[in-house]
């Protein structure tokens, strides 16, 4: 099918990716700010309004880092879930995923702690994803004081938040660190080499650009041979087995569409209970805008709906125990 007629609007609008910056870094940074306000005032319903919203510093190896905690109505304890924002990994911020978060939290009926890990190029791979990792051993460490069951945590996230969030899994699996009820992997990067056909095929034309993807990239790696280790891009991870269930949402026109969907075939194989859903006719992020007609309006539902259910079955599990 082609695009969606309501996502057309948004293919007039600049990548939220830059292709090469012309300015600092910084400069950058404020104008894909200012540009998300704007899709964000444009194309989001008013979220839900969850109980309390604060922030807290969470201690990292070489400095610190902020989390921002939504707690949802009612008597705890509550699941946990780890929300982590996209943006190439050098872009994005607290702000720009407030919406998501309140829709969980509210949705799902969970605290939600939205994490701002360090950003490239300055704090490259492996910073962010061990940021995140270290954002998550925090809510477990602290369930009591946020009103967590700590049994109940999940992660998630989209685009560049969809890569960290599998690469949390991998890691909390591989360092016997908490265990998750769900990963929930939205439009997410897999793989940082870029060698996937629909790159190629929908690199021009759809929102986030080619250009954009290797900028980020290069910001990202250290190395050029760290896109092939697995905490970078997770297709690459040998072992997908022990995994927590996934839910994986792609994008019919999006550049990230194979590696996300080559992901969720991989944990398949792997015996993985995963749920994977196409979204037909949009771009890269465009199901995210609550105020498109149609199919858009439903995605925080599922999310939201995944995650309840996810931390459902949990429970049912440690009453059977």
């Amino acid at each position: 099918m082609p695009v969606d007629p309501s996502v057309q609007p948004l293919l007039d609008v600049t990548s939220y990716v830059p292709t090469a910056p012309v300015t600092s870094v910084a400069a950058q940074r404020r104008a894909s700010d200012e540009r998300s306000k704007i899709l964000i005032a444009s194309y989001y319903d008013t979220p839900p309004e969850p109980a309390e919203v604060f922030e807290r510093s969470v201690p990292v190896e070489g400095g610190e880092i902020v989390v921002r905690v939504y707690r949802p109505h009612g008597e705890g304890p509550f699941p946990g879930h780890l929300y982590i924002h996209g943006g190439g990994f050098w872009l994005g911020s607290l702000e720009s995923c407030d919406n998501p978060c309140r829709e969980i939290c509210v949705g799902a009926g969970a605290v939600v702690v939205s994490v701002a890990y360090r950003l490239a190029p300055e704090h490259p791979f492996p910073t962010p994803p061990e940021d995140c990792y270290a954002a998550l051993l925090w809510l477990h460490e602290h369930a009591d004081e946020l009103g967590v069951d700590p049994r109940a945590l999940s992660v998630g996230g989209e685009s560049a938040g969809g890569n960290l969030a599998a690469v949390v899994a991998l890691m909390a699996r591989d360092r016997s660190g908490p265990s998750l009820a769900l990963q929930v992997l939205g439009i997410p990067v897999c793989d940082l080499t870029m060698s996937q056909p629909s790159v190629q095929e929908f690199g021009e034309g759809y929102l986030l650009r080619r250009a954009g993807m290797a900028d980020y990239a290069d910001h990202y790696l250290s190395e050029p041979e760290d896109a092939q280790h697995p905490y970078a891009s997770p297709l690459f991870a040998q072992d997908l087995s022990e995994l927590p269930p996934a839910l994986v949402m792609t994008m019919e026109f999006d550049p990230l569409r194979d590696e996300g969907e080559a992901y969720a075939r991989r944990l398949v194989e792997a015996g993985v209970p995963t749920r994977h859903m196409r979204w037909s006719g949009h771009v890269h992020g465009s199901a995210l805008f609550s105020k498109l007609p149609g199919s858009a309006r439903e995605y925080h539902g599922i999310v939201s709906a995944a995650l309840t259910d996810a931390y459902a079955r949990l429970g049912e599990e440690v009453a059977a125990r």
